[in-house]
């Protein structure tokens, strides 16, 4: 964590909805940082409900291999 994913130097010749889906995933991985940062709680939606991630578990799970 903390380097923000850069966007591609001909980010303005991408489709609209290429550029948007960008932007949504670049605001969710900052926000993640964030609560990591501050050791607070996230929030989402998993499984049909609302369940609370701890910082340490969004810890554990941005130093796991993709």
């Amino acid at each position: 964590m903390g380097t923000l994913t850069k966007p591609p130097a001909n980010i303005l010749e991408l489709p609209l909805g290429q550029r948007a889906e960008m932007a949504l995933k670049a605001a969710v991985e900052k926000v993640v940082e964030e609560h990591v940062r501050d050791g607070r709680p996230l929030y989402i939606w998993r499984d049909g409900k609302v369940v609370e991630v701890s910082a340490q578990e969004l810890r554990e799970q941005s130093t796991r291999p993709q």
